[in-house]
């Protein structure tokens, strides 16, 4: 199947703890070129997120959205820390023995001493957001693939009506071509007629430069290798797969047998016809530019 180069894809995942959205949006480039747009927070999985992302594309300005909302923010846990709670225990009773004091030390008191009681920020679950992270961005990336599918799809019945109109126009220019030869022969045996009046044509020499003029007009092989590169650009449609850099390359192969036309051409008809046939190349080559 063939891919457009430009599409989209979106997913969202949310659960009681947080919310995470990934978007996705693509237009056309001579290579893949991945921008990434997140909360810092999440930098950490930048390198996971391209590697994830080069499985589903392989060209293309893709621009990815990920927005992330976390609801454990602002929820605290306390922590007690019962190694230091035990040393002020410890040295309080050492100082009521050395001190002669009274121990008034009390479960309250104790708690309120530094270090003993402390509100923590829950830790982030590195693994847990990567997972949710990864099926997120494999969602909206299955989506934004689907999006260059269909559209591929409609460049490649687009691509194909240009083949075909290509290859009418090839027939043309191959069904003229004896008869430039034929209308030379008749106005170089009418110049000559003219010219001698009723002496002999010696057709030996008129046949020489029928010969030379053929050699200089005949686009045979340009129309053979251009029938070639047709026939190739709609077998690469047909295969599918990351073909735009193939197909941009036959494209160029085809403008250039249309330009070797058009500068041996001496007939209006057939200059028409490459001209109109040069026209027809660019419109492939500019859908080429659309396929991944």
């Amino acid at each position: 199947m063939i891919k457009s180069m430009t599409g989209f894809g979106r997913c969202e995942l949310a659960d009681e703890n947080r919310k995470l959205t990934v978007e996705m949006k693509a237009v056309n480039h001579r290579y893949l070129d991945i921008n990434i747009k997140m909360p810092k927070k999440l930098n950490f999985f930048e390198s996971a997120i391209r590697s994830l992302l080069k499985q589903y594309i392989q060209r293309g300005k893709v621009d990815v959205f990920i927005a992330y909302e976390d609801y454990t923010e602002n929820k605290l846990a306390l922590r007690y820390n019962r190694e230091l709670a035990a040393e002020y225990v410890e040295y309080i009773g050492q100082m009521k023995e050395s001190f002669h004091l009274d121990n008034d030390l009390t479960a309250t008191r104790l708690a309120r001493m530094p270090e003993v009681l402390t509100m923590e920020e829950q830790t982030l679950n590195e693994q847990q957001l990567w997972e949710l992270l990864e099926h997120a961005v494999k969602n909206a990336s299955q989506q934004f693939v689907s999006s260059r599918i269909a559209e591929g799809e409609n460049l490649k019945a687009d691509l194909l009506a240009k083949l075909d109109g290509m290859l009418e126009l090839v027939a043309r220019i191959e069904t003229r071509a004896p008869q430039i030869l034929e209308e030379y022969r008749g106005k170089l045996t009418a110049k000559v007629q003219e010219l001698l009046g009723d002496t002999h044509i010696d057709e030996g020499r008129l046949a020489t430069e029928l010969t030379i003029f053929a050699d200089k007009i005949c686009t045979d092989e340009e129309t053979v290798r251009l029938r070639s590169h047709i026939s190739s650009t709609r077998d690469t449609l047909t295969e599918g797969g990351s073909v735009g850099r193939k197909l941009d390359f036959i494209a160029q192969e085809m403008n250039r047998e249309a330009n070797t036309i058009l500068s041996k051409a001496n007939d209006l008809t057939v200059s028409n016809i490459a001209i109109d046939l040069k026209t027809d190349i660019e419109k492939v080559r500019e859908q080429i530019q659309n396929i991944e």
